[in-house]
């Protein structure tokens, strides 16, 4: 068993993508045995080689330190002194195609990476190779890849990456000291934070093309907030019984 990889940190501006208000946020603060979950959606294909769109299926949940020994018995807690988040990778396949790649474009909230396997069938390390997100300046603004922040599945690649909707993929991060999970949601409305990912395999083609969540290529109006971003709070016992995690690197 490989402990989790570390990647480094690099600043960069924040730039407003999109209206989002954190007012409808309700988060039980003040209890240990609060928990918060929230889905990022709307994924943009932004290098259109031809393939099917697949940004439907794709998703990601931002879990709590709490919320994430819930759901998966992973305690990312030991990552640091301060606030953690677990983003966990999910494709709702109904076209074919697997998530090999995954990477971050980071304003000035993370510390540290981690990477985990959730689930039997995924194998990934940090970083990625390449380093950057492929047609990453097919996006509006473009992405840029926060230095050691991504990950890549193992090779034999595209069967080691997210290729089906039982398969779950983690990275976690420590929180720079005074930010913590509203801060993350925060800047996942306002574009300070991006998620990027490299899909392979796509449907009949068996191409690859290249995913961002946010607005299309020259898309100047706003979303409605259930077509971008899926929120959904949970407050849980964090010490509720789950799965025994496992960290799993197929063969």
């Amino acid at each position: 068993m490989n402990p989790p990889s570390v990647g480094s940190t690099r600043a960069k501006p924040a730039f407003l993508l999109v209206a989002f208000s954190t007012a409808a946020l309700v988060l039980s603060v003040g209890s240990s045995a609060s928990a918060a979950l929230f889905t990022v959606g709307g994924f943009i294909n932004i290098t259109n080689n031809g393939n099917d769109n697949v940004g439907a299926q794709l998703s990601v949940d931002v879990l709590d330190a709490a919320q994430a020994l819930s759901d998966y018995s992973i305690d990312i807690s030991s990552l640091s002194d301060d606030d953690e988040v677990l983003f966990v990778f999910k494709n709702a396949v109904g076209t074919t195609s697997s998530i090999t790649d995954v990477y971050f474009d980071d304003g000035t909230l993370f510390g540290l990476a981690a990477v985990y396997d959730v689930t039997a069938g995924v194998s990934f390390n940090n970083p990625a190779s390449p380093g950057s997100l492929p047609g990453q300046n097919g996006a509006t603004p473009p992405f840029v890849t926060t230095v050691g922040f991504s990950a890549d599945s193992d090779p034999p690649v595209q069967s080691n990456g997210v290729n089906s909707s039982s398969e779950r993929l983690g990275v976690a991060f420590s929180l720079f000291p005074t930010l913590g999970f509203t801060d993350v949601v925060a800047a996942l409305g306002d574009g300070s934070l991006r998620i990027g990912m490299h899909v392979q395999a796509i449907g009949a083609q068996g191409g690859s093309d290249s995913y961002v969540n946010g607005l299309p290529p020259g898309d100047t109006e706003v979303p409605e907030p259930s077509s971008l971003i899926v929120l959904s709070l949970l407050v849980a016992g964090a010490g509720a019984g789950g799965f025994r995690y496992r960290r799993s690197h197929a063969a």
